[in-house]
This record gives C-alpha cells, sequence and structure tokens, in this order.
C-alpha cells in the first residue's frame, strides 16, 4: 500500500504515506465549493507532474556529472468545464545561471524530461506545456 487517506469532511482528505508517515491534505478549490486552504487534488496531478520531470531530469543528470540543484519549477494548472478536467498543465524549469552545458546535454535533459513517469501516465487529451529556462540562453 502506498497511502491511506481519510475523508475529513468539508471537502478535505488527508493522505498518510506509509513507508515515511508524512502527511498531505486537499482540498476542494474555492471555484468548486471548497475553502482553498490546502492543494486541491488536480493541484497535486500538476505538481506531480513538475516534480516529475524535475526528478528524473536529476537523475539523468547525477549520470552526466552534471549537478541540477537550485533549478525551480513553475506550475500552472488550466481547468475545462464539461467535464470539470485538467485541461491543460504549464511547467517552467529555470536552471542556474552558472549552469553553463553543452547543447547535447540540455537536448538529452529535456528529453528525460518530457518522458517522465508521470508525463507518460497522464490522458493524452492534457495538453503539456514545457519550458526549460536555462537563464543563460
Amino acid at each position: 500500500m502506498t497511502a491511506s487517506i481519510i475523508y475529513q469532511g468539508d471537502l478535505r482528505c488527508e493522505a498518510i504515506h506509509i513507508q515515511s508517515g508524512t502527511h498531505i491534505e486537499t482540498d476542494a478549490p474555492t471555484d468548486n465549493k471548497g475553502k482553498g486552504e490546502k492543494f486541491s487534488p488536480t493541484d497535486l496531478l500538476c505538481v506531480s507532474l513538475a516534480t516529475c520531470i524535475g526528478t528524473t531530469m536529476a537523475l539523468k543528470a547525477t549520470d552526466m556529472s552534471i549537478d541540477l540543484k537550485g533549478t525551480r519549477m513553475e506550475v500552472t494548472k488550466h481547468m475545462l468545464s464539461d467535464p470539470r478536467r485538467v485541461g491543460q498543465v504549464d511547467v517552467r524549469l529555470q536552471f542556474n545561471e552558472s549552469l553553463k552545458l553543452e547543447e547535447k546535454d540540455r537536448v538529452i535533459l529535456e528529453r528525460t524530461g518530457n518522458n517522465c513517469p508521470v508525463a507518460k501516465s497522464l490522458h493524452p487529451d492534457i495538453k503539456l506545456n514545457i519550458i526549460y529556462d536555462w537563464a543563460h540562453d
């Protein structure tokens, strides 16, 4: 088992990660009758994508003797209705200006990010707009 989840009422859930015991709470967004005081489940979907891209790239970068520490990721969710769903996710990765990579290394890392497990698990109708900002271009 990966997690144990309890519905707390008032459109809020608490998830407990079995291996580590850490907790995540979710709340429905304000545009869907929630308080918007925590990440919504669809927010976490988008955060999962961004962190998976970053983590998968970091794994590959380590094999290439490249340090991606300090890389910033920003994620924006775009909802659609009828049915209500995530229609687009924008992810922007901003790398340290001190990171000077050859084009071939950038291409390898971008391909790795684009093929992370979460990206490959999302429905193909969800548009992914992934921007790699190498800061010194």
